[in-house]
């Protein structure tokens, strides 16, 4: 059971919590074992559109593989804002040190900053408050106009609905393209924003194009990334010639070819995998190789792709 725990504060912004809530929810409707806490420090949080939260004000023991996620709140200035108090700033150090990942949408940051957890990485935050943040923590790199910036299991997103994309490209970095593409579906939101960063997840990081025949070829391709899926199968299936699917996918993608996007997606799962323990051939036969040769080929090859590595 991975548990993802939402820090509540006054004034919350109701889809800063509401949109990646609902991604992990969803997640867990498809199998996945997401348990959703808010916690608090107070068991009643106004929110900044008026209706007022329930929260648990004791927290739940947390794993490595859980995640901490503070949603923004409003505040025209970070400095007069909500100032979540030092057990909630311990707490937000203590599991990133225990090797946990944290992340905030919009304001958020602020948070994360006060913890410490922005120095020296890249973050982000709405664009109102960004100059404020990066002079209010000198040692932080941040990021403008992008949707969301990772580094090093630290998570942060510009905001408001950007909160949905965030955790959209943790699901997809945690289970595969294939699951939050999947997740996008049900909500019916496009898998297409990304956060125009090299650690952004493939599947998101190659979708900032307008061909809808490129798209469906990557919808199909991000949904059966492990399988063999030749290129005159995919061109049928988007209805035009090899040679044009070729042409409109390399000119969508920045020269990605359909066959290089495919295991740029298997390369990132293997990553993760073998992030998380697995043997090199394990990992290789999750993602659809035969062997772990080809991917240990991949893992030497260089990146002109921009695909993170």
């Amino acid at each position: 059971m991975t548990r993802v725990v939402f820090v509540l504060v006054p004034g919350v912004h109701l889809l800063d919590l509401a949109g990646p809530a609902q991604v992990f929810s969803t997640a867990a409707d498809f199998g996945r074992p997401y348990h959703l806490t808010y916690v608090a420090e107070q068991a009643q949080v106004v929110s900044a559109q008026g209706l007022p939260l329930l929260a648990a004000t004791e927290w739940p023991v947390l794993g490595s593989d859980d995640l901490l996620v503070v949603p923004g709140w409003r505040a025209p200035v970070l400095w007069d804002g909500p100032a979540p108090g030092d057990d909630v700033l311990r707490r937000l150090r203590a599991h990133h040190t225990a090797g946990g990942t944290v992340a905030s949408v919009c304001a958020g940051a602020e948070a994360l900053g006060r913890a410490g957890l922005l120095d020296g990485r890249r973050c982000t935050t709405h664009h109102d408050v960004q100059e404020e943040l990066a002079a209010r923590h000198p040692r932080a790199i941040v990021v403008r106009d992008v949707l969301f910036t990772t580094d090093d299991r630290v998570v942060t997103s510009a905001g408001i609905a950007s909160g949905i994309d965030l955790a959209l490209h943790l699901v997809a970095v945690r289970h595969g393209p294939a699951l939050a593409a999947r997740v996008a579906r049900e909500m019916v939101v496009h898998t297409r924003r990304n956060g125009h960063e090299p650690q952004a997840s493939a599947m998101l990081r190659h979708r900032a194009h307008l061909d809808d025949a490129v798209h469906r070829v990557q919808d199909l391709i991000d949904e059966r990334f492990t399988e063999p899926l030749p290129l005159s199968a995919l061109a049928s299936y988007a209805g035009v010639s090899a040679r044009t699917l070729t042409r409109r996918f390399g000119r969508a993608t920045h020269g990605l070819s359909p066959l290089r996007y495919q295991q740029t997606l298997r390369l990132e799962r293997a990553e993760h995998l073998l992030g998380h323990g697995a043997t090199m051939e394990a990992a290789a036969r999750e993602v659809g190789f035969e062997d772990a040769r080809m991917l240990r080929r991949l893992r030497r090859r260089p990146d002109p792709a921009g695909t993170g590595r």
